[in-house]
């Protein structure tokens, strides 16, 4: 255990000379938190909405629910992530499809990746609050829709 850690790396120029590497660490540390922050703002407000939809007693809202969170639930996030960036702008109209793919480098993938993430994690969100109206009792349920 006698290893010394070589801190000066951090502070040496990288090799395409347009910074440190302690530069890069703390720009990818602001991109990784920018993308979570916005994707839990996007799953927060679509899977509360989702979920309080999936308890309504109307059939055809239920249905359309479940079917958006079980798409969702099933498919992989790497196979999400996949579609989103490849798939997705060639579905979208022409110039809604060019506009993604010319987007500047760190936002043409910032926007398909809090796309994917904020979807995949209102699932998550969705299938909580559901189960978390569907737990009161049906007094407390009734006391609360007459509220």
């Amino acid at each position: 255990m006698g290893y010394h850690w070589n801190w000066k790396v951090l502070f040496a120029i990288e090799p395409g000379g347009s910074g440190t590497f302690l530069h890069y660490l703390v720009v990818g540390l602001g991109w990784s938190l920018a993308t979570a922050l916005t994707a839990w703002a996007m799953a927060l407000i679509i899977g509360s909405v989702v979920g309080t939809l999936r308890t309504t007693p109307r059939p055809w809202v239920v249905r359309l629910g479940n079917a958006y969170v079980e798409i969702f639930r099933n498919i992989p996030l790497l196979v999400q992530m996949f579609l989103w960036f490849f798939v997705v702008p060639e579905l979208l109209p022409t110039q809604w499809g060019d506009a993604i793919k010319q987007m500047p480098p760190p936002w043409s993938t910032f926007v398909p990746a809090v796309l994917c993430l904020g979807l995949f994690t209102s699932v998550r969100v969705a299938e909580q609050v559901r189960s978390g109206i569907n737990s009161l009792p049906r007094g407390q349920r009734r006391a609360g829709t007459v509220l």
